[in-house]
């Protein structure tokens, strides 16, 4: 196993997650603005829609909303960052003064910008900041958070037989490299979440070793963000692909917790909420009884 080293902090933006003061997980709420989706597509693309789901996650407990408007399902036609923009921009700018942070879930080098000027906390690319110009751009700000991903090939075409020699090893080596790639450019750690990337380029078995081993990523005391919600590999455990998949996401996020992730990239707020301050009072000593309202 890689040596680990527990977070301490993971600056964004406006906020400050900072798990020595509060250990429990962080949930963060998944608001897709698209018609296509794999779990919600077309459920929230009118705005007031979204503005009202936005704000139920946020009043279940969600302190972080990531707010994507393209798909990135496996085979899906890209979309324009016009339409992305006109879809997520003027959410994210009525959403400013909700208190909670604003994630932009975009890969494009523009949309990132964009969203920055209007004040977003966390910039997160599915394509792990590959690219010069979005590593340019995130390094323009002292302290926008970062969420790194791993991803295989891109969405067109990453499920087409995913390989690996060893999916733990090469994700953690990929990661560790990307960090240590963003650190150079002036990107103080403690703004890096990681993300291992479920189901982006990885087969059921590779998404089970991965969430088995997850505590064998090595980390350099960045947060580890894990994102299993309604993943197709819950699915297929159940064994019928439309199978209600919510509580087998808050079985696996709490499996992620266990095995050292920090936020949780989740659709159902509210029961992973609920779940993890169950697990945080059962596990963590010195827990502040006041932020679980325990009733004795």
């Amino acid at each position: 196993m890689a040596e680990l080293i527990k977070p301490v902090a993971w600056r964004c933006g406006r906020f400050y997650f900072d798990w020595q003061k509060n250990p429990s997980p962080v949930v963060m709420g998944v608001l897709n603005i698209t018609p296509d989706s794999f779990s919600d597509g077309g459920q929230f693309i009118d705005p007031e829609k979204a503005l009202d789901h936005a704000f139920q996650m946020i009043h279940d407990g969600a302190q972080i909303i990531d707010i994507g408007g393209e798909s990135t399902k496996p085979g899906v036609t890209p979309t324009s960052a016009q339409e992305e923009q006109d879809r997520v921009l003027p959410i994210l700018e009525k959403l400013q003064s909700a208190g909670v942070a604003l994630s932009i879930d975009t890969y494009k080098a523009q949309t990132m910008q964009l969203a920055l000027d209007i004040g977003v906390d966390i910039l997160n690319d599915i394509q792990g900041f590959q690219n010069p110009l979005k590593v340019s751009i995130a390094a323009s700000s002292q302290d926008v958070g970062l969420c790194v991903m791993h991803m295989q090939n891109q969405p067109q075409n990453m499920q087409i037989q995913p390989h690996y020699d060893d999916v733990v090893g090469e994700i953690s080596l990929f990661l560790k490299n990307k960090v240590n790639d963003l650190s150079s450019q002036g990107i103080a750690s403690e703004r890096i979440a990681i993300d291992p990337g479920f189901g982006f380029g990885k087969s059921t078995e590779h998404n089970l070793r991965l969430l088995h081993r997850l505590d064998h990523i090595e980390r350099s005391g960045n947060a580890l963000l894990v994102g299993l919600s309604r993943k197709k590999t819950l699915a297929q455990i159940l064994g019928s692909l439309t199978a209600d998949r919510s509580i087998a996401s808050v079985a696996a996020a709490l499996l992620a917790v266990e095995r050292g992730a920090n936020v949780l990239r989740v659709h159902d707020v509210k029961s992973t909420v609920e779940a993890v301050k169950v697990w945080t009072s059962m596990h963590l000593e010195g827990l502040d009884t006041t932020q679980t309202k325990i009733l004795l």
